[in-house]
């Protein structure tokens, strides 16, 4: 007997999950520094520009596949092959999805880990706690793993409740929030001495950068990141989207929601680090790059945050609630894409399949732990810079070369009777089949 599937109750609550899915750790972090890098607004020009017309693209082919099949990444992809050869290599990609966000999450569970030590680093220090506070902030085995088991353990409470009360629930609370704290965080950041250059760093374009080859590679790889795409998790969120929703306008919101929280993001992220610089804290790397990534989080603006007495705490606070409810509403739809499949294609409890593969992700984290300088940068490169961009080209190859054009639109009509008239038609097949496969090889390429 089949196991009936979950469905978003409402178009909120699959944008809140699939939004919160996009906007994570990596987004927060990765597209403000980027940005300032790269000519500050002439990135975000290029980015927006490459978001709309190579991303968006490629987030409807997954949602669409989804949608379609109403289930897990291998048999969705299994039910648009048209032969015995290419119904093998659904099976491969899908398989490969399941273990390549695996993998993620199981780095990303670490990362995400730090961020609730240092969340409840600034609750032991509100309540002067001074050893527990030195011991959250110390950076070993110990400390990491226990974390680690945490946040894993709150990501698999989640999943276990399902759909409409587990995924939409929890995405319908956290996001808001997340947008709520962040743009309480901007108005008070953006009044520290100093911030005004971050904003200029951000927001004053240097065009002589827009043709830089770097610049466009480095927009190209933020923007299918931004998105989630190339591992099965838009895919499986698509699976839960009624069958009456209009899919290129719930797919152009979820990039809007995305786009703009990254954007924003930046509005928070880039005054910091000036203010930090402001404050005699050292923002940029031995090559004079701005430092990204883990070390700005859990170096540079906890710094920032030191120097500013006692609202320093109740800002720690702040920014660490936000990281950690970035996390979670990431995590749980990388969860998400092996439990599915656990769940329909084996005939799993969601409860016992979400522990047992929860279980299986946290060992993966705590080996990387343990052997954290030789594994943890070899699985962020192999995952994020190799195999998701040769997920994602195969992603777009199936959709646009072996599914049928008119199966296609027949899917998308459901909720759409018009789309064959509308723009969206005229341009996406077309994007999809010649423009979106090229863009991703190209980035993967460099």
């Amino acid at each position: 007997m089949a196991t009936p599937r979950g469905e978003f109750s409402s178009r909120f609550g699959f944008l809140m999950a699939a939004s919160g899915s996009a906007v994570g750790l990596g987004n927060i972090w990765g597209f403000p520094t980027n940005a300032a890098s790269n000519g500050g607004a002439a990135f975000l020009f290029v980015y927006l520009l490459l978001a709309f017309a190579l991303a968006y693209p490629a987030l409807m082919a997954e949602l669409i596949i989804g949608r379609n099949a109403r289930a897990n990444g291998i048999t969705a992809l299994r039910s648009i092959a048209s032969g015995r050869k290419s119904r093998i290599a659904a099976s491969l990609v899908g398989f490969s999805g399941i273990v390549t966000v695996s993998l993620i999450l199981s780095f990303y569970a670490i990362v995400s880990g730090w961020m609730i030590a240092h969340f409840l680093d600034a609750v032991a220090r509100m309540l002067e706690m001074q050893k527990v506070a030195d011991w959250l902030t110390t950076d070993e085995s110990t400390r990491n793993s226990i974390f680690v088991v945490l946040f894993m353990t709150m990501t698999v409470f989640i999943i276990t409740a399902g759909v409409r009360n587990g995924i939409e629930k929890w995405a319908s609370r956290l996001m808001p929030s997340l947008i709520a704290i962040l743009i309480l965080l901007i108005i008070y950041v953006i009044t520290l001495p100093g911030a005004a250059d971050g904003l200029r760093a951000y927001l004053v374009p240097d065009f002589s950068r827009i043709t830089d080859p770097a610049l466009l590679v480095d927009a190209m790889g933020q923007a299918f990141f931004s998105l989630s795409l190339g591992v099965g998790t838009m895919l499986i969120y698509g699976s839960y989207i009624s069958k009456d929703e209009n899919l290129p306008v719930t797919g152009s919101l979820v990039a809007l929601l995305d786009i703009g929280i990254a954007v924003i993001a930046g509005l928070l992220i880039l005054p910091a680090m000036y203010a930090a610089l402001a404050s005699g804290v050292e923002i940029f790397d031995l090559d004079g790059n701005l430092i990204a990534g883990p070390g700005l989080i859990v170096s540079v603006l906890p710094a920032l945050f030191s120097t500013m007495g006692g609202i320093g705490l109740f800002v720690a606070f702040a920014f660490f609630l936000l990281m950690t409810i970035a996390s979670l509403t990431s995590s749980i739809s990388m969860l998400e894409v092996p439990v599915a499949y656990g769940v329909e294609h084996h005939g799993f409890k969601r409860k016992w399949a979400a522990l047992g593969i929860g279980i299986v992700i946290t060992i993966i984290s705590l080996i990387i732990v343990f052997n954290f300088d030789p594994l943890f940068d070899m699985v962020v490169t192999f995952t994020t810079e190799v195999s998701q961009p040769l997920l994602g080209f195969a992603f777009c190859i199936f959709v646009a070369w072996i599914w049928r054009r008119n199966d296609i639109l027949q899917e998308i009509k459901q909720g759409c009777p018009d789309v064959e008239n509308g723009l969206f038609w005229k341009i996406w097949p077309f994007y999809v089949k010649f423009i979106c496969p090229v863009a991703i090889l190209t980035v993967y390429f460099q």
